[in-house]
């Protein structure tokens, strides 16, 4: 997990060059001072638009891709 750069893209290059999969890499945004809220996590970047993978949308559209997501953010991040 990468936070704080400018671009979800930015982010995602320093992944793709430690080694992660394309596919496994999702865009969001955080907002700490709503943590334990549903608006804590919102899950909006350009780098989602993949219809390979059926995301055809901005978001995260799988409810099953969210849910694993929102499990790592919560164990990662303490605000």
């Amino acid at each position: 997990m990468v936070i704080a750069g400018e671009l979800h893209a930015d982010e995602e290059a320093l992944l793709l060059d430690d080694g992660s999969t394309q596919a496994s890499l999702w865009g969001i945004n955080l907002y700490p001072a709503e943590h334990g809220t549903r608006g804590w996590i919102e899950f909006d970047s350009m780098i989602n638009v993949r219809p390979r993978q059926g995301n055809r949308t901005r978001s995260v559209d799988d409810p099953e891709i969210r849910q694993r997501i929102t499990t790592i953010v919560d164990r990662l991040v303490t605000p």
